[in-house]
């Protein structure tokens, strides 16, 4: 995966085709392992937009108004 931060369609994509790589492949041990540590990434990634974009829904729903997030940390239940 390349630094470039990917949305989370493609995020979840990926994460998809690497569990199909897996179960279908049945890949050695390193490439399982790099296959691993990819997906274990993209899941951080996606659960963190998830949390995001959860963030925004309440604001949105309590007060009718969107609010711009700065310097928030939404993961603070980790």
């Amino acid at each position: 995966m390349n630094k470039k931060q990917l949305n989370f369609e493609k995020s979840l994509k990926r994460l998809e085709e690497i569990v199909s790589e897996i179960e279908n492949t049945a890949p050695d041990l390193d490439k399982a392992l790099v296959l691993f540590a990819e997906g274990s990434e993209l899941v951080k990634s996606c659960s963190a937009k998830l949390s995001e974009t959860k963030k925004k829904i309440e604001i949105i729903t309590s007060s009718g108004k969107t609010k711009l997030f700065k310097g928030q940390n939404f993961n603070e239940n980790r």
